[in-house]
């Protein structure tokens, strides 16, 4: 399902050709098919449209705004798509718009499987991959790519630290309630390993489908297990179900803590303070930190009428890093871009000083934060606490421990 193509500024492009005739004579070589095009592939219609969606292909189209429409004298064009969360579904339309329409560069993915099998086509064709949503760490790993970027968070950024702090208070039996597709196993296999690196244990694990309407008969062995956390290795409607059944079946006051290693704001303004109060996670990126943030938000917020997740906020950010590489490069051809992407630093409102690695892993410092109780929250959308800044070097995998082929051993 294919949405109409975001043409930017053309006005703006041919002024700025008019004003340097040299510069886009000679760059004009440079740029395939004459425009740099961009499409974000993501899901728009289902369970986690809200935490990227049209959101994503918002942000993306603001980031192609704000770079002044053009890159190189050419103008950038967003296309956005919904790949429905199936592989054949997202990988065909990859395919037809890298062999039909020509595009350069495909953002978001949201969902892991696709988002492997568009990092395997992407690097087949030559094109830049520039991932926001998918969690999985194979990325970064074993099916690294030289185009591929994983921009926001990951699976491990995610579950050790939230891991390590649990365990440090006491909270040492763990039941990991799993979704059923790569990003799931992927969570539940670094979980389980920082669960064990850190002394816990955990006491059982259950799976669970994509889009399950009523996870009742897997939180009911969770409770069971007295383990004393209930860990959700699942994101979007799946995880807010899970934690609305919770509260419903006395979970959390019956002593029992849920920590949800993969929320998003979206999912907290979905839940509600009263419900999703007192839990904590790590973020890539809050709105209300800072005056950056909030004037980023504010612009987001006219145009959606939500506040932006991490993921939107990343979808921007990795959309403008790449046009600034291309800009550096004087080509939007895919290897050069990604050589520029990981020599410039990432510097913007959603990281400072961010670095991206040579297994395509963008490193940035992360945020641990609690949701605030009814209370406590003094605006709609003040929803955190951010209790520390993890340093980017802490937060992710050492390249030292990547099994990513790139790297040099």
């Amino acid at each position: 399902m294919q949405l109409t193509a975001f043409n930017l500024m053309r006005g703006l492009a041919a002024a700025l050709c008019l004003g340097s005739l040299g510069l886009a004579g000679q760059a004009s070589a440079q740029i395939s098919d004459d425009v740099v095009k961009i499409g974000v592939l993501t899901d728009m219609s289902g369970q986690w449209s809200d935490m990227n969606g049209p959101g994503s292909l918002l942000a993306a189209q603001m980031a192609a705004a704000d770079f002044g429409g053009t890159v190189l004298g050419k103008p950038i064009e967003i296309i956005g798509a919904d790949h429905l969360h199936k592989a054949d579904v997202g990988v065909g339309i990859a395919r037809r718009w890298i062999e039909n329409e020509k595009v350069d560069a495909i953002s978001d993915v949201t969902n892991s499987a696709i988002a492997l099998a568009v990092q395997q086509l992407t690097r087949e064709t030559n094109r830049v991959a520039l991932f926001s949503s998918p969690g999985t760490t194979d990325l970064t790993g074993k099916q690294c790519s030289p185009t591929g970027v994983q921009w926001v968070y990951d699976n491990y950024s995610n579950a050790v630290g939230p891991v390590k702090a649990l365990i440090d208070k006491g909270n040492d039996t763990f039941f990991i309630i799993t979704a059923d597709f790569a990003f799931g196993h992927s969570l539940e296999k670094i979980a389980t390993e920082a669960i064990k690196a850190n002394g816990g244990k955990v006491v059982g694990t259950i799976r669970h489908p994509f889009g399950a309407t009523d996870l009742s008969a897997f939180l009911l062995p969770a409770q069971a297990s007295k383990a004393k956390v209930i860990m959700l290795a699942t994101a979007g409607k799946d995880m807010t179900t899970a934690i609305k059944q919770a509260n419903e079946f006395g979970v959390t006051a019956g002593g029992q803590i849920l920590t949800a290693p993969v929320m998003f704001i979206s999912d907290v303004h979905a839940l509600g303070l009263p419900t999703a109060q007192g839990i904590s996670f790590i973020e890539g990126f809050y709105w209300n930190q800072n005056d950056e943030t909030r004037a980023f938000a504010k612009r987001f917020f006219e145009a959606r009428k939500a506040m932006p997740t991490a993921l939107q906020a990343g979808v921007y950010s990795s959309v403008m890093h790449y046009l600034k590489a291309i800009q550096a490069a004087g080509t939007d051809e895919a290897k050069a871009v990604s050589a520029k992407m990981r020599e410039l630093p990432v510097n913007d409102f959603f990281a400072k000083n961010g670095k991206l690695r040579e297994d395509g892993r963008m490193v940035h410092d992360m945020l641990l934060v609690q949701v605030k109780k009814p209370s406590e929250s003094k605006a709609p959308w003040d929803y955190y606490d951010v209790l520390a800044t993890v340093p980017g070097d802490q937060a992710f995998l050492p390249l030292a421990q990547s099994e990513c082929p790139l790297v040099k051993k």
